[in-house]
Order: C-alpha cells, then sequence, then structure tokens
C-alpha cells in the first residue's frame, strides 16, 4: 500500500475534503464512527459562539435553532403592522375622495347642488319664522287675554262701586246732620247727595244705607225713609272723595249747611284718610232692557 497517493495539504494545513491533518487538536477532538469517519455533532451540542468578539450582537450569540424559532413571530408582526398601514392609507384616500368628486363634477351638477341647498336654507327659514310668529301670537294673545280680563276686573270693581254693590274705603269726609227740632226736610237730604256728587264724591251711605244712581229719599220732616229704610237725626253721612273739596261743597253760602243751620239744626264735618263705606245695595236687573247685539259692529 506504499503506493497509495495522499492529498496534499493546504497552507493551512488541513486537508481538500475537510478531514483536519492528523495530530491538530481538531483532529483529536473530533468523534469518530465505527468506519474512522467524524460523527456528526448533535444540534443541542454546539456550543454558543464566543461573546468578546467584537461587532457582534445579542442575537447573533444565541444559538441558530433559537434564532429560527422567533423568526415566524417577527413575520406575524411585520404582517400586522403592513396589513394596519394598509388600512389607515385606504381609509385616507376614502376621505380625501369626497372632495375629489365634487372637484371632479360637472358644472350643471355643482349648479344643481347648490340649488337644492339654497332651496333647503329657504324652507328651514320659512320655517322659523313660522314658528316664531306663532310664538308671538301665542304670547300676545295670552297678553291681551290677561290685559283685557284685568280690564274687566277693574270695570267690574269700579261699577260695583258706584252701583252700591261692593264695599269701598278710601279718604273723604264724615258728615253728621243734627235736627233736634225734626225740621230737616227730604229737599235738604237730596241737595246734600246731589252738592257731594258734584263736589267728587264717588260712594255714600247715609245711616247704614249705600246710596246709588236710583237711590230714593222719602218720608217727612222727622220721619225720613231711604230706599224705603227709616233714619232719624243725627243722620250720618259717610263719603269717599276728595276731603277738601267735599267739605268746601258744603260750606258755600246758601248750602246745605245754611240751610239746616237756619232749620234749628247743625251740620259737623270731620275729613279722615280713611272712610269705609260697606253697605250693600241690591243689584237691580232691568226688566225690559237688554244689551244691544249690534253694538259690537
Amino acid at each position: 500500500m506504499s503506493g497509495e497517493q495522499r492529498p496534499a495539504p493546504r497552507p493551512d494545513g488541513s486537508a481538500e475534503d475537510g478531514v483536519p491533518p492528523e495530530g491538530s487538536d481538531t483532529a483529536r477532538s473530533a468523534p469518530r464512527d465505527d468506519a474512522g469517519q467524524a460523527a456528526p455533532v448533535p444540534a443541542e451540542e454546539v456550543p454558543d459562539r464566543p461573546a468578546d468578539q467584537p461587532g457582534e450582537s445579542a442575537a447573533d450569540r444565541l444559538p441558530v435553532r433559537r434564532r429560527r424559532r422567533r423568526d415566524p413571530l417577527a413575520a406575524l408582526l411585520i404582517g400586522v403592522l403592513t396589513l394596519l398601514l394598509g388600512f389607515a392609507f385606504a381609509v385616507q384616500v376614502r376621505t380625501t375622495g369626497t372632495g375629489e368628486d365634487y372637484s371632479a363634477a360637472r358644472e350643471e351638477d355643482l349648479v344643481r347642488i347648490l340649488d337644492d341647498l339654497d332651496a333647503r336654507e329657504d324652507r328651514l327659514r320659512e320655517q322659523i319664522a313660522d314658528q316664531r310668529a306663532a310664538l308671538r301670537e301665542l304670547n300676545s294673545s295670552d297678553s291681551q287675554a290677561e290685559a283685557a280680563l284685568q280690564e274687566a276686573r277693574e270695570r267690574a270693581e269700579a261699577l260695583g262701586i258706584l252701583n252700591g254693590t261692593v264695599a269701598a274705603e278710601g279718604p273723604g269726609l264724615v258728615m253728621t246732620i243734627y235736627d233736634p227740632e225734626g225740621q230737616v226736610r227730604v229737599a235738604d237730604l237730596l241737595d246734600a247727595v246731589q252738592e257731594l256728587r258734584g263736589a267728587g264724591a264717588e260712594t255714600m251711605q247715609i245711616d247704614g244705607v249705600r246710596v246709588g244712581v236710583s237711590t230714593a229719599i222719602t218720608g217727612e220732616p222727622g220721619a225720613l225713609r231711604v230706599d224705603g229704610v227709616a233714619v232719624s237725626s243725627p243722620y250720618e253721612i259717610l263719603v269717599i272723595g276728595s276731603p277738601q273739596d267735599l267739605q268746601t261743597a258744603m260750606n258755600i253760602p246758601g248750602g246745605v249747611v245754611d240751610r239746616v243751620g237756619r232749620q234749628g239744626g247743625s251740620v259737623e264735618i270731620e275729613q279722615s284718610r280713611r272712610v269705609v263705606v260697606d253697605a250693600l245695595r241690591q243689584l237691580d236687573r232691568p226688566q225690559y232692557a237688554q244689551p244691544d247685539a249690534d253694538d259690537g259692529d
């Protein structure tokens, strides 16, 4: 076997077929099988690469199998990110596409769209105006009804005071006529009532009898009657009005005070800031008269 040729060793001392030369450390440490061939080293026993080599990261120093296990996870993350970016891009394109649709529309279409918007705006403005007008009408109707009701109440109270159907109070005077000799006549009391009314008396009563528009004074001196109710001296007259004007009207020369004095009587007048006229009259209902139906035309 001396004639068998061996391959020439390489300059680095290794053989061409990758088998390390005999006598080297690699040849001594590499295990061999029964045929003398180098046995493969299991993957689990592949040692980590040295950590002190410059330019290598921690991931480069991990075992080959561990790095291969992480490659599918990284691919999955990259795929998810790609899908998200694609979705965001599609949404952006759809959002900006609306303006592009109008920019690409024909002039006739744009004019029609503007006309539709203007018509819709006009309809909305008309509806708002109608609602406001209805609100103003309701407020005005309520205000007018309330004002009319208040005016009717005031007129009813005024008429009630004048007719004697409502009690009243206010400034005025208390006039007392003394007739010790029984000489005061019906005309004297009627003159007193007329002169007080002429001086601005709004309402009055004589000895607890309310004087109204149709008040009748009858009887003989010393036995006078007011609306059928007997009255006697001294005659007390409660009057509501301007105290000064009423007293001036009673003291005029030749007036009621002078006539009563010439008949042996006397008149005492006292002004007051508060006179209460609380005697009431029954409202006379007309038997024949009724409101005119054509009065509102």
